[in-house]
């Protein structure tokens, strides 16, 4: 039920209008999983996200509404590569994974590649502020302008973050 409901209120303000919805049909603290992760993930975390967002792109899909809906799962930063002693994962601010999806992208594909034990990108890093480029030119923010302090000193929206090209 909750991550039926949790899919059918984004949908909801998405049809009328909403440009930004943020669903999470968990517990605050949830996943950060520093013990038993393989066992919370494989038995009660993964299934029902696996499941709210396949029905989440299908309900999009199937009203029309992906093409102008950009999709996108994720974090604040990774998990370290290896399991630590009490069976969990620790933060990993060196890499992550990331799906986006709808929006108008250019969708299956993965884009980069990490080291074979997973630590750090071997090949086209993309760097938060990239991601961060991608929504706020959905979006319809211009992620190179800049808005002024009180003082009325420039401050740029985003820096140095670049479009993610293989999606556009």
């Amino acid at each position: 039920v909750g991550s039926e409901m949790c899919i059918r209120d984004s949908r909801r303000l998405v049809e009328h209008g909403c440009r930004f919805v943020t669903a999470a049909g968990y517990k605050y603290n949830e996943w950060d999983s520093h013990s038993k992760n393989n066992q919370d993930h494989r038995d009660k975390l993964c299934p029902p996200l696996d499941q709210a967002l396949a029905a989440l792109m299908e309900d999009l899909e199937k009203r029309g509404m992906l093409a102008s809906t950009l999709v996108l799962v994720m974090g604040e930063f990774g998990r370290t590569p290896r399991v630590n002693a009490t069976g969990g994962r620790d933060h990993w601010g060196a890499l992550m994974s990331i799906l986006m999806a709808g929006g108008g992208l250019q969708m299956g594909q993965v884009i980069g590649a990490s080291t074979p034990k997973g630590e750090v990108p071997a090949q086209r890093a993309v760097h938060p502020n990239d991601v961060l480029t991608m929504v706020y030119r959905h979006l319809g923010i211009d992620p190179a302008g800049h808005t002024v302090n009180l003082d009325g000193r420039p401050i740029p929206i985003l820096p140095d973050g670049q479009p993610i090209r293989e999606l556009i």
